[in-house]
């Protein structure tokens, strides 16, 4: 039987249509997922949509429509820029599904017959952004919310409460002798030294102030919040029912995750409010939740308040997929914010997708039709250079694997750059060119064509889980489909005398001056 591999991304919000920097999380996430599949591992991949909330009620109503047909219509432009982003999601949930919230009126009822959750009073501060409560003593000294500086209401309602501090010292015990539990470190010193030492105040769980969410079945003039509602979707898409006396089979096989990734501004609700929601309901914990930084437009977070938003499918379309999916992944660090702007995309993108990638690809495939039919040519005589080659790309598949398996995505891509940088330095060292207009040396010429073309299978079968559509279509020169890695990585695999096939244009070089006015151009126009 395969182990078992399950991930989730944080469900994007259906207020407005995702910005690129929402689109990064997803895409890293299926990084990770294809990465465990060439692995051998079974995987489940799950990602989706959280639909309710007043911030989806008031944009309905600004937007002349109802909260469902608003929600209906987001999603799927969520749904189509992961599709288009080849994002290889095995189940994509939204929070309206009547599965989902029959489940979590479930959730809600069990945690407050349990003696979990109270009614109560709320008075104090309410961010509609983060749709969150603050006390006065949590608000910045000008009066705007901790979190994203927004402006904040004065709330007073009647609302259900979850008795946090009842779990606060069995989360602690729990993240001490889970150490990897909270990932990087940096953010697990963060929750535990912001929140948990100084104290968890219980957790507003409903609200009366407006009808868009799950009601609560026994008291249906309150909505269940976002906590609950939203952040039991990691366990209503395996089917979990806090009433069942044995759990669905796929939430046996699958639960606990192995990591759920998610965006380092909603760190506590993960961290805390879910785990503690998990201990109430009697589950177990994830084994990671890993926190990724910010994509910044310049130096600025994206918002379309500041209309300095850039979007996937806008990209993609300029550019294509795989430009979109590479910048990202290259540029986004493991532990501080990434930028980007359309500039330094052109700019990336001409210099390693066109020149490195794309030109070692054609070049070298040209160089084996012109001299040797189209065909591989055997390794007929090998010289120590070749064997620096070799160790290299070895070297790059044990770096890509332990980088990945640390969630390192940006470095572990950089080796394979590294890698296919090596490649175009050995034709310099190499010159087959000069090689061919000497019939003694064809031998050797021979055996420098195949390791540069073993090298550019080599690093196609590690660029699968990265660069899935411009790996697909380099191994297809090789007439090979999807490679697992078990079976891939190995040098010396590819036979002589396979026939190649056309290494056409991976990636067509762009005047960076003319595809950013015609950017500024169409841009200005479409978002007047």
């Amino acid at each position: 039987m395969k182990e078992k591999f399950y991930l989730t991304t944080a469900i994007a919000y259906t207020s407005k249509k995702p910005h690129i920097g929402n689109t990064y999380e997803a895409i890293f996430t299926d990084v990770i997922a294809r990465y465990q599949r060439l692995l051998g591992k079974d995987v489940f991949f799950l990602t989706g949509t959280d639909e309710h909330g007043i911030k989806i009620e008031q944009d309905a109503i600004k937007d002349g429509e109802t909260p469902k047909a608003h929600v209906d219509r987001v999603a799927a432009e969520v749904r189509a820029i992961w599709d288009l982003c080849d994002v290889s999601y095995d189940r994509f949930i939204r929070t309206t599904e009547p599965d989902h919230e029959r489940i979590v009126a479930k959730i809600f009822k069990k945690l407050y017959e349990k003696g979990d959750i109270y009614k109560g009073e709320y008075q104090g501060k309410y961010c509609k952004s983060c749709e969150d409560f603050f006390t006065e003593s949590q608000v910045t000294e000008d009066g705007k919310c901790p979190e994203c500086g927004a402006e904040l209401m004065d709330a007073c309602e009647e609302a259900y409460f979850f008795k946090m501090s009842r779990y606060q010292d069995r989360l602690m015990d729990y993240i001490e002798t889970h150490p990897d539990f909270i990932s990087p470190e940096a953010r697990k010193k963060e929750m535990v030294n912001n929140f948990l030492k100084p104290g968890l105040k219980d957790l507003c769980v409903s609200r009366t102030s407006f009808t868009w969410g799950i009601p609560v079945s026994f008291d249906p003039k309150h909505v269940i919040y976002v906590w609950i509602d939203a952040l039991s979707n990691y366990i209503t898409a395996l089917g979990y029912d806090p009433d069942a006396d044995v759990q669905s089979e796929t939430y046996r096989k699958y639960w606990p995750a192995n990591v759920q990734i998610i965006g380092k501004d909603i760190l506590r609700f993960h961290t805390i409010y879910w785990p503690i929601i998990l201990m109430a309901l009697g589950e177990p914990l994830p084994e990671k939740v890993f926190a990724h930084p910010w994509l910044l437009n310049g130096v600025d977070k994206m918002s379309k308040s500041r209309g300095n938003t850039i979007y996937a499918d806008e990209l993609a379309g300029w550019l294509n997929v795989d430009a979109v999916r590479y910048y990202l992944l290259s540029e986004m660090p493991y532990l501080n914010d990434g930028t980007i702007t359309y500039e330094s995309v052109i700019e990336k993108y001409n210099a390693e997708l066109v020149n490195n990638l794309g030109n070692l690809c054609s070049r070298t495939v040209a160089m084996a039709k012109k001299y040797f039919d189209g065909r591989v040519p055997e390794n007929a005589a090998p010289e120590a250079i070749d064997a620096e080659l070799v160790a290299a790309c070895e070297a790059c598949a044990r770096g890509v694997c332990e980088k990945l398996n640390e969630y390192r995505t940006a470095e572990a891509i950089d080796l394979v750059f590294d890698l296919l940088h090596r490649a175009n330095k050995y034709i310099d060292e190499t010159t087959p060119w000069a090689l061919a207009k000497d019939e003694s040396k064809t031998a050797r010429l021979k055996s420098v064509l195949y390791h540069l073309l073993e090298t550019i299978r080599f690093a196609a079968v590690l660029l699968q889980p990265f660069l899935p559509g411009t790996a697909k279509k380099v191994l297809e020169i090789f007439s090979i489909g999807k490679t697992p890695f078990e079976t891939g990585l190995s040098f010396g695999a590819l036979q002589a005398g396979l026939a190649l096939g056309d290494a056409g244009i991976l990636f067509a070089r762009v005047d960076v001056e003319k595809l950013l006015e015609r950017i500024r151009i169409v841009t200005e126009e479409t978002h007047k």
